[in-house]
């Protein structure tokens, strides 16, 4: 503890200097290494080094080579937790040795996890944050890790995440010798959902939580619908070639409902694209789709719902014609997918997807999720402890039904009983895929967004994203706080976000 002190008061004057250092001193490589003895209930540290600038090499090579060659000195540490007697999830926290920001960001898992984000952990400490990140509680992609395994499905929902962070603020706390100032969280698909579990089930955890794509495990109900309905049938499989051809059809009916032609649609809920137009008059042929595809297109982009009329899950959007390969692709469902009903619902690893019915399927799954790990809209106590919550989507996933987001969104302020919460703002994103890519900007600085919020009171109005080709930004836009949308206001480039202004929606017009 003495190192440790004696590190900390050499990092404090070391940061008000406004001196860097590239490399640990023998101070600082002494306070990280003595990590190794501190103790955690339930949990131990496996590793703690002082890594020099630029000289992080992840075990796994997940990037390129020079990835992490901009990376300040950092001491890592790793450590296993086991809350419970089944339980062995892998932590690692990483601490700036000199310009700590005196904050702290747990970064979230995509998929089933099974790996440390080193991506995300690069990305929050070069912005200065002391860090972490899990592996969910397994190795190893898919979802086989659960069957048998109750405990191991609890860790995988919330309390690997929950657990990682209380132990990252009490390595924090040892290491500077103070707590951090801020907490966030930042998550996209996977790690969207997990932070807002985190912020359900312990609501005074984090000061902001951004959620993006916050991937519901409702969706892998409307993964098997769609599965069934798109390539169960040869006949109703709808090869890729014809993807681009059923996409520019799509911008042809409603790329102008915003009344500007840029090839994004703005709010597809106003695109009412009938495939039927495109319907070959006679066979088939790679410019038309047969009667069966017509079928199959006009499912994927409406919600899956029940005999008796129930909407199980929102509609893909018109704008992710590109990217069906990922759920009407086959020949089988994605695992992400059917690894949820073989494991969790159904414990069968040969379970035959065929045999998948929307209302009895969704019925049981709800049942099994919602003590686990089914999302809850009531955040009051995360509001009332001070939090906020950035929520975003883009409108052309093609792996959660952007509308799902959008009802959570709507599900938050009808329990809240405001009309208006100052605390929630929900920015959807045109032409922007799954957490990245598509056509529309999708690179934005949601973090200094969140800090603004919460440490100058500032809630974000507008947020200018920006897409790029071939590493250079070719256009930029406002993202707006929903149910805004940005609007051209007649003058200068089209692809300049100056140009746009966010406005109210007016119904059937712009």
């Amino acid at each position: 503890m003495r190192l440790i002190l004696a590190f900390t008061l050499v990092l404090a004057a070391t940061v008000a200097a406004g001196a860097t250092i590239s490399q640990p001193s023998t101070t600082a490589a002494q306070s990280c290494a003595g990590l190794l003895r501190l103790a955690l209930p339930n949990a131990s540290i496996t590793s703690a080094q002082a890594v020099g600038a630029g000289a992080f090499t992840p075990s796994i090579a997940s990037s390129g080579p020079n990835a992490f060659a901009d990376l300040p000195a950092f001491c890592r540490v790793a450590a296993t937790l086991r809350p419970s007697s089944d339980s062995e999830i892998k932590i690692e926290v990483w601490l700036p040795i000199a310009g700590w920001n005196g904050k702290f960001l747990a970064m979230g898992s995509g998929g089933w996890g099974g790996a440390i984000d080193y991506q995300g952990l690069s990305y929050a400490l070069g912005r200065g944050y002391a860090t972490s990140a899990t592996d969910d509680g397994h190795e190893g992609q898919g979802g086989s890790f659960v069957l048998g395994h109750p405990e191991k499905f609890i860790d995988f929902a919330y309390r690997s995440e929950h657990e990682m962070t209380v132990k990252a603020k009490a390595i924090i706390r040892s290491f500077y010798g103070r707590d951090p100032r801020y907490s966030y969280w930042d998550g996209c698909s996977g790690g969207g959902r997990e932070g807002l579990l985190q912020a359900y089930r312990y609501p005074d955890e984090f000061d902001g939580v951004i959620a993006g794509d916050p991937a519901t495990f409702r969706r892998n109900a409307w993964a098997l619908w769609l599965a069934n309905v798109s390539f169960k049938d040869p006949a109703g499989y709808i090869p890729p070639s014809k993807y681009p051809m059923i996409h520019q059809a799509v911008l042809d009916a409603c790329d102008k409902i915003d009344g500007l032609k840029d090839g994004l649609i703005d709010d597809p809920t106003r695109c009412h694209f009938d495939p039927e137009v495109l319907q070959c008059k006679e066979g088939d042929a790679p410019w038309c789709l047969t009667a069966r595809q017509v079928q199959t297109a006009r499912a994927i982009l409406s919600p899956a719902t029940t005999g008796s009329g129930t909407q199980v899950f929102p509609r893909l959007e018109p704008g992710t014609e590109l990217r069906w390969a990922r759920l009407a692709g086959g020949p089988d469902p994605a695992e992400l997918f059917l690894d949820y009903f073989k494991y969790v619902v159904f414990k069968d690893p040969h379970w035959d997807w065929r045999t998948f019915d929307l209302e009895r399927d969704t019925a049981l799954s709800n049942e099994i999720d919602k003590n686990t790990i089914a999302l809850d809209p009531g955040l009051a106590p995360f509001a009332h402890h001070g939090g906020k919550l950035l929520l975003y989507h883009g409108w052309a996933d093609q792996q959660v039904a952007p509308g799902a987001t959008v009802e959570f969104y709507d599900s938050i302020i009808k329990v809240s009983g405001d009309p208006a919460p100052g605390w929630v703002r929900l920015y959807m994103a045109p032409g922007m895929a799954h957490c990245a890519g598509g056509e529309g900007p999708d690179t934005f600085d949601k973090l200094g967004a969140m800090e603004q919020w919460v440490e100058q009171g500032k809630a974000p109005g507008q947020i200018i994203a920006s897409h790029s080709s071939n590493g250079k930004i070719d256009r930029t836009r406002p993202l707006c706080p929903y149910p805004q949308v940005a609007r051209y206001q007649g003058t200068g480039s089209t692809d300049e976000a100056a140009n746009f202004t966010c406005r109210s929606p007016q119904p059937g017009g712009q």
